[in-house]
C-alpha cells in the first residue's frame, strides 16, 4: 500500500483522511486516489504538517487530550 507512513500518523494522530483532503482543497474521493501512488518526500512533508496542525486543532476543538483528562468518561 503507497503512502502507508502518511496514513498510519494520520490515524495515530486522530486526523480523518477526509480533513487532510478539506486543508488541501481537494475532495476526499481526489486525496484517496491520490493516495494510491506513493506522494514525493517534498509533498509527504506538507501533509505530516498538515496532519499535526489538524491534529493540534483538535486537541483544542475536544478541550484536553484523552491523556490530560481526569478518569471520568
Amino acid at each position: 500500500m503507497c503512502n502507508l507512513d502518511l496514513r498510519e500518523y494520520a490515524k495515530r494522530k486522530g486526523v480523518k483522511l477526509w480533513l487532510i483532503a478539506e486543508k488541501l482543497g481537494i475532495t476526499d474521493v481526489t486525496f484517496s486516489k491520490k493516495l494510491r501512488r506513493e506522494f514525493s518526500e517534498e509533498r509527504k512533508k506538507e501533509i505530516f504538517a498538515i496532519i499535526d496542525e489538524l491534529a493540534e486543532q483538535r486537541g483544542v476543538w475536544f478541550g484536553k487530550r484523552k491523556s490530560e483528562r481526569s478518569g471520568r468518561c
